[in-house]
């Protein structure tokens, strides 16, 4: 079992595939996945992106510059809604972010990270990186890193990594395992080329899954074979 996990999440985790806004049904999957973790007493770190506020093509008449920031500003938004609902179960939660200054945000401090995290609460980074031109993958690997996480969970709509999308190609080849190298080579957009590049620098390993299937966050947590994994 791993002692301590980054978990990087779609919007979609809270409106449902294809969806805008907030699903009371995916919402209440994501936090039962989440609680299983918890109840491990697994030290969590959650990165959270923002589609389900913001596509990027209503976005992309905009300056680039400029996209990227209401993104991340969207992305703050699903973390303290995301804190919110976790704990209306019962799980203490503190958001951290270089981006807002709330009531019920922190900015980022790797003592105050580290003390919530021993504290058996679980840590969500709002924000993305901060900084424009980067996605909320390099953010998560940057948290994973810096929350010294022993393993990235990435949670997709398909059970893994496979050659091409397996809902339209019914001859996709699943990889169980691939290195840095090999996806980038293969173009397998798993994560950016600048998350891959931290991951590897650190020797992260990401753990690839369908979160949308009961039980497989706990079982990625518990070190089961599930999924994609991809190291160093």
């Amino acid at each position: 079992m791993y002692e301590s996990v980054l978990l990087k999440l779609s919007g979609e985790a809270l409106s449902g595939e294809g969806n805008k806004g907030f699903s009371e049904e995916s919402i209440q999957h994501l936090t039962s996945e989440i609680k299983a973790v918890f109840e491990k007493k697994v030290a969590m770190g959650i990165v959270i992106g923002a589609g389900n506020l913001f596509r990027g093509k209503e976005l992309e008449k905009m300056d680039p510059r400029l996209a990227d920031q209401v993104g991340m500003l969207g992305t703050n938004i699903n973390a303290i809604y995301l804190k919110s609902s976790l704990e209306k179960q019962g799980m203490k939660c503190r958001v951290f972010s270089q981006l807002v200054s709330l009531q019920s945000t922190e900015t980022i401090n790797y003592d105050r990270v580290e003390d919530a995290l021993f504290k058996g609460e679980v840590v969500i980074f709002g924000g993305g990186t901060g900084n424009p031109f980067f996605t909320t993958d390099t953010a998560a690997a940057l948290r994973a890193v810096e929350m010294k996480a022993q393993l990235i969970i990435k949670a997709t709509k398909v059970d893994g990594v496979f050659s091409s999308d397996p809902r339209r190609d019914p001859k996709a080849k699943k990889f169980d395992h691939l290195t840095f190298s090999q996806a980038i080579e293969k173009d397998l957009k798993i994560m950016d080329v600048e998350a891959f590049s931290i991951c590897r620098r650190y020797s992260m390993p990401i753990q690839v899954i369908d979160f949308f299937k009961p039980g497989n966050l706990l079982k990625a947590v518990m070190g089961e074979k599930i999924g994609t994994k991809c190291t160093a």
